[in-house]
């Protein structure tokens, strides 16, 4: 893929994804900035899955081949990807709570998938780590989109919590730790090996805090119960 290729569609794809928060505002006038930006992000959750999926060249061993050249439709769909990375970075900025381990994040992802959109190699490694990374996080938009549709504190939202907790664990917390040994084993570029240390890193400490709040939701469930 040529170079003028990979700017057309990044820059193609921050428009398209502004573009898509700005009509979904527009659309529902009465929703908060947050709301907004997560249905944008629950939609490019959903791609990211699928193109991800489409790219995987052997699902017999999803990875494979390790270090080798990026395909088109691998290319395809980190371009999507940091497309989106650079328009929620923008959104984060705007945010009247700004969360430093999640810029940390979108900063580390950026640079690892421009990297990888650079190098033109380690497609099979990036597109794991994209499935890996946006599989668990429709479920993280639909328990914040439920509390501002008035479903707080409800065994739905409940449901969404248990959800989103269980797919981030096993996706993020069993595949994961895989996906950066070999990442790191292999003979991938330095940036690309500093992608998939900080992403594991941001990740174990994410579960911590998601942890922390799933056994506070049961407690607190169980002890409205109770009472």
């Amino acid at each position: 893929m040529e170079d003028h290729d990979k700017v057309y569609l990044v820059v193609s794809g921050v428009i398209s994804w502004t573009s898509a928060f700005l009509l979904t505002k527009k659309v529902l006038p009465k929703r908060s900035f947050d709301f907004s930006n997560r249905i944008v992000s629950t939609i490019h959750a959903v791609f990211a899955v699928v193109l991800s999926s489409l790219s995987v060249q052997d699902w017999r061993c999803p990875v494979c081949p390790l270090a080798a050249n990026s395909s088109p439709l691998q290319m395809r769909a980190l371009a999507v990807t940091l497309a989106y990375l650079i328009y929620d970075l923008v959104c984060c900025l705007y945010d009247t709570n700004i969360k430093i381990d999640n810029s940390v994040h979108h900063l580390v992802s950026i640079v690892g998938i421009g990297a990888g959109l650079a190098y033109e190699k380690c497609g099979s490694e990036m597109v794991a780590a994209l499935w890996i990374t946006e599989i668990s996080s429709p479920f993280l938009h639909l328990r914040e989109l439920l509390k501002e549709l008035g479903y707080k504190d409800t065994d739905l939202n409940l449901a969404a919590d248990v959800s989103f907790a269980a797919i981030f664990t096993l996706a993020r917390m069993c595949f994961g730790p895989y996906l950066c040994y070999v990442t790191l084993s292999a003979n991938n570029p330095f940036l690309i090996k500093a992608m998939a240390l900080g992403l594991q890193l941001v990740s174990a400490f994410w579960f911590y805090k998601i942890a922390r709040m799933v056994k506070h939701k049961l407690t607190k469930r169980s002890t409205t119960k109770t009472s």
